[in-house]
């Protein structure tokens, strides 16, 4: 028999290329061999944004920073949490092409997956801004990039996620109700509310699942009739095959709770949460638990490419075909995405009130601009996002 194993690389494969593909390995070996050491600007940009997308948020910056550390090349970069549009340059790497080509699947990676949870996290956080969002996602991918998950989510402008582990990698308490095992281990709803409120930690907010066994309706008043002024709120789980109208649902709730003198109780819903259902519950919802739509989101397809190259004393532009030659700088005004771009080291006819985006952060693979803190990042997405109308949503 063979032997198991968790089929994940270690961060010293990542930090020393391993984790890349083959074709970069054999660019590095064919240059080195042939003695061919060029200069060069590589740019990461977007070109299309999926459907209905007009701006995304760049995330995973101190990761790909984290990699090239040490290496001698020279970044610059948009601050991480930027909301950015289509054909802005995220982030520029100046080197020797050769010291560098083997890390442009890792750094790619990182980039794409980052952006692409934390763009849907904020797309969802817009779309209910007063609303408490709750990333329950975990389930859906590898547990080995738990806490990038929730890190990512949590930039994109969620309040809190369930991770246990991103309470030691990312300093973020962990917040969740209880899943329906408890339930239906205990056999009775209300045993296993009352044994919850016996046993967890009395600063836990009492958040109780109320759609096992019975109607939500009556499952609510159960758990409010059972715990009183100690409910903080009860939760809607409800299955597809049970859903039918839940808008219809969520109102037979609060109106029953609310007869029976229990306005103060909150409701969650939780369960096949996307950018719709929100707009659909979100006058009537004081919460909402979101999981797979943004654990698995459309894909912000992040590509590099090799913009300038270094030749007789100059930065000369050049690319491939599709793509515009010449290293770039975004200039800004806010509120709003009103950007313009120019060269990186040419800029021209910039007006008042414009400032550069793009920063530099490691010279010669030296960090040289202060990363922020995470609670930071996501503060700066929200500001950007109060200033954005809201997405579109079919």
């Amino acid at each position: 028999m063979s032997s198991m194993r968790l089929y994940i690389a270690s961060e010293e494969d990542i930090l020393n290329g391993i984790v890349t593909d083959i074709y970069f390995t054999r660019t590095r070996e064919i240059l080195r061999a042939k003695n061919i050491r060029k200069k060069v600007r590589m740019e990461f940009h977007v070109v299309k944004l999926p459907r209905n997308y007009e701006w995304a948020v760049f995330a995973g910056l101190e990761e790909a920073l984290y990699v090239l550390k040490d290496k001698p090349v020279t970044v610059y970069a948009m601050p991480e949490g930027t909301l950015f549009k289509p054909g802005e340059p995220l982030m520029i790497i100046e080197g020797y092409y050769d010291d560098f080509a083997v890390y442009e699947t890792a750094l790619l990676g990182i980039l794409r997956h980052y952006t692409s949870v934390a763009t849907k996290a904020a797309r969802i956080k817009r779309l209910a801004m007063n609303k408490t969002m709750l990333f329950f996602g975990l389930r859906v991918v590898h547990p080995a990039i738990a806490p990038m998950m929730d890190r990512a989510a949590y930039i994109g402008g969620l309040d809190a996620v369930s991770g246990v582990a991103s309470l030691k990698y990312l300093g973020l308490k962990p917040q969740g109700t209880m899943p329906h095992a408890l339930i239906i281990v205990f056999g009775d709803q209300v045993k296993a509310w009352k044994a919850f409120d016996e046993i967890v930690d009395p600063q836990v907010p009492r958040v109780m699942l109320v759609d096992t066994f019975y109607d939500e309706r009556e499952e609510a008043l159960m758990a409010a009739r059972l715990l009183g002024d100690k409910l903080y709120a009860v939760r809607l789980d409800t299955p597809s095959s049970r859903r039918g109208n839940m808008r219809l649902i969520v109102e037979e709730v609060r109106w029953t709770l609310d007869i029976n003198g229990y306005k103060n109780v909150k409701i969650i819903v939780s369960g096949g949460i996307d950018e719709k259902e929100v707009v659909e519950l979100r006058d009537i919802v004081d919460a909402f638990g979101v999981g797979t739509s943004i654990a698995m989101p459309p894909s912000v397809d992040i590509s590099a490419d090799i913009v300038e190259i270094f030749e007789d004393g100059e930065w000369k532009p050049i690319t491939k075909r599709g793509k515009l030659p010449g290293a770039k700088q975004v200039y800004r005004k806010r509120p709003g995405l009103n950007d313009i771009i120019t060269l990186l080291e040419k800029p021209c006819n910039i007006p008042e009130g414009y400032t550069p985006i793009l920063r530099k952060y490691l010279e010669d693979g030296k960090l040289v601009e202060k990363l922020p803190e995470l609670n930071s990042i996501r503060d700066y997405v929200l500001e950007q996002l109060r200033e954005v109308p809201e997405p579109r949503v079919e």
